[in-house]
């Protein structure tokens, strides 16, 4: 899906490792929320509250994920699953626009 119909954006923007990343959060009418965002190149490391899929648009990353044996390469068209309260690492090759969806 290119587009989403029939939303409400939060026009506050989600920002994070010194503006390095940043998103917008999306809220759809049947309660579900997605965040639109862009990273800079860098190491990141975040944490979860529900469970995700992120989705990578444009761009490259490694991924070390909660339980998993090393990075694995991510890129444009590809997506991976966080699980709920864990913790992820990232380590961003070049400007990577991404869609992640928080799931209940």
């Amino acid at each position: 899906m290119s587009e989403f119909k029939n939303v409400t954006v939060v026009k506050k923007a989600n920002v994070y490792f010194d503006g390095r990343v940043v998103s917008r959060s999306v809220l759809f009418a049947d309660g579900s929320r997605k965040t639109l965002g862009y990273m800079q190149p860098g190491e990141y490391e975040f944490t979860t509250d529900a469970a995700e899929v992120m989705e990578i648009l444009a761009g490259e990353l490694d991924v070390q994920l909660p339980g998993g044996n090393g990075w694995q390469q991510i890129s444009a068209g590809m997506a991976f699953d966080v699980p709920a309260h864990a913790s992820f690492r990232m380590k961003v090759k070049q400007g990577t626009d991404y869609c992640c969806s928080f799931l209940k």
